[in-house]
């Protein structure tokens, strides 16, 4: 019996799922009668190489194919024999299998020069076709270089890299892509319906993210999904399948799963956070896959912030269902909040395999970013599963008309760069009082430049830059330099290795923004290194 696969193989173009930009090429190159010699099909397998590869000799050879069209009839002699794999006029060879010299002489050089059919094509497919030997490259490059009239080859390949240059020149090289999950749930559920199946689209979803773009994978999974499905009719189609029985051919998603996390984080509910994070350790899931599935969506959502064609293009296939709910997660998240998702999690991904307790990296991370936004806007961590409310500000007093007038000049960034290091220290002694380590990065870096309302703060250590960039680390000194110059800056950050700062151009405040006394505790170390870590965490060397 035909497995799925080979029983619904596409027989003619129109039935080719995806690869449209190689369709119709290959389409007008028949019915203008230009055809080349050697051909190269490349891409991942299962995307229809070998497939593309029958039906276009079938339609070179066809019948009763007429002039100016490109679909074979399928019901002429020559159709259907290829359609059986008894037609002489196409060689598959497996190069995996014939590597050497000695097949390629035997099996393709004398063959090419026999012709079988009078007026016909005889056409030489090669699979796997970087597995060929160095000698065995050299013997095919001089037959597609003088091939003999009549005569095509089909080169096929997954890894094109291995093979030599001068086999490349001489095809017309095809690139194929992988599969959208929409293309295949359409052919799955086309093969569903011809075998009088019913089965719920989440689940033929759930098969075509499995099969990560390869036709031919989700075909075979599908068969093995309805292998065990309901009980069939007496023609040994037909029956109901469930998503229990499902379950037990398909790889558990983690994707719904990936989802509801997203949307704990969102709502800032760490306790709900970590509590499904002790429920995918309990159920035996992978933790590393599901942050790699995590930054895989938020890249997704944050691809869709910026353009929905960039996510659409680029970014994960989720399928309609997922789709559907994460739409709306990414409308109610901004595009700080994803990226700084996404750099926590990176760093979660590379912890993980390493922690004595698998979860805690996740835990810390989960919250980590459901208290960020709270300890920005109001310097304290709400307590875990509480929601953080927004504290209203009472009405500022009235102002004179010409008061006005010069807040909203000053507010529209009517600053300069020589007021902006005029009142450093003072920025500096307000930052301390939210974040006491990250006064003393401030401390030594230089604010350069002031173009278009964004400050420009120079930094000598790529670990220093690294801290700003960080969103929650912005955003707390964009709100300090409100405080201060009373006027909204963005702040970003660049790095320069000669950067020197003067020991006393920014000298030490006390929290009440007095300077202190040159005491000894506060003199810079002459070690470089003992200097920054003293600038980071706010300690003083005990002689």
């Amino acid at each position: 019996m035909a497995t799925i696969y080979q029983k619904y193989r596409p027989r003619n173009f129109t039935e080719i799922v995806n690869q449209n930009h190689i369709k119709i090429i290959l389409q007008n190159e028949i019915e203008s009668k230009q055809i080349t010699h050697a051909y190269l099909f490349c891409g991942p397998r299962g995307t229809g190489k070998t497939t593309m590869a029958r039906v276009f000799t079938k339609s070179l050879n066809c019948d009763k194919r007429k002039d100016g069209k490109s679909e074979p009839c399928g019901s002429c002699s020559y159709c259907e024999r290829v359609t059986q794999g008894t037609s002489l006029d196409i060689i598959e060879i497996d190069a995996a299998s014939h590597t050497g010299v000695d097949n390629v002489r035997e099996n393709i050089i004398a063959n090419a020069r026999v012709s079988v059919t009078p007026n016909k094509y005889k056409v030489f497919i090669i699979d796997e076709v970087h597995m060929l030997s160095i000698s065995a490259f050299n013997a095919l490059l001089k037959i597609l270089e003088e091939p003999p009239k009549q005569v095509i080859f089909i080169l096929c390949t997954t890894e094109v890299h291995k093979l030599p240059t001068t086999i490349i020149s001489r095809c017309q090289r095809f690139d194929f892509r992988r599969i959208s999950i929409s293309d295949i749930v359409k052919k799955l559920e086309y093969i569903a319906g011809q075998e009088k199946i019913k089965i719920d689209k989440s689940i033929l979803e759930a098969i075509a993210r499995q099969s990560e773009g390869h036709m031919r994978d989700a075909e075979s999974l599908f068969g093995q999904v309805i292998a065990i499905g309901g009980q069939p009719g007496p023609d040994g189609r037909g029956g109901e399948i469930t998503q229990e029985e499902a379950d037990l051919v398909i790889p558990k998603s983690n994707l719904n799963l990936v989802i509801d996390f997203i949307e704990l984080l969102e709502k800032k509910d760490s306790a709900g956070a970590i509590r499904l994070i002790n429920k995918l350790v309990d159920e035996g899931v992978d933790l590393k896959q599901f942050v790699i599935d995590l930054i895989e969506t938020l890249r997704k959502m944050l691809l869709a912030k910026i353009s929905p064609s960039l996510a659409e293009k680029f970014a994960l296939d989720l399928g309609q269902t997922l789709e559907a709910r994460i739409a709306p997660l990414a409308e109610r998240l901004d595009i700080k909040e994803i990226i700084e998702m996404i750099n926590k999690f990176r760093e979660v991904k590379e912890e993980v395999a390493s922690s004595f307790i698998v979860q805690l990296p996740l835990e810390m991370a989960a919250i980590s970013l459901c208290s960020a936004t709270a300890e920005v806007k109001t310097g304290r961590i709400p307590a875990a599963g509480k929601p953080v409310h927004k504290t209203v500000a009472a009405p500022s007093s009235p102002q004179s008309p010409m008061s006005a007038a010069k807040n909203s000049l000053v507010k529209k960034g009517d600053i300069t760069l020589t007021e902006i290091n005029e009142k450093w220290n003072e920025l500096l002694v307000s930052v301390k009082k939210y974040n006491h380590s990250l006064s003393f990065i401030l401390r030594v870096c230089e604010p350069r430049s002031l173009e278009s309302n964004r400050l420009c703060l120079v930094f000598k250590y790529k670990f220093h830059k690294d801290r700003i960039e960080q969103a929650t680390t912005k955003a707390l000194i964009e709100k300090v330099i409100n405080e201060v110059y009373n006027t909204t800056l963005q702040v970003s950050a660049e790095l320069d290795e000669n950067l020197n700062i003067a020991n006393n151009k920014y000298p030490p405040a006390g929290d009440n923004g007095q300077l202190l006394a040159n005491s000894a505790e506060e003199k810079p170390e002459k070690n470089e290194v003992v200097e920054n870590v003293l600038k980071i965490f706010g300690g003083k060397v005990i002689k």
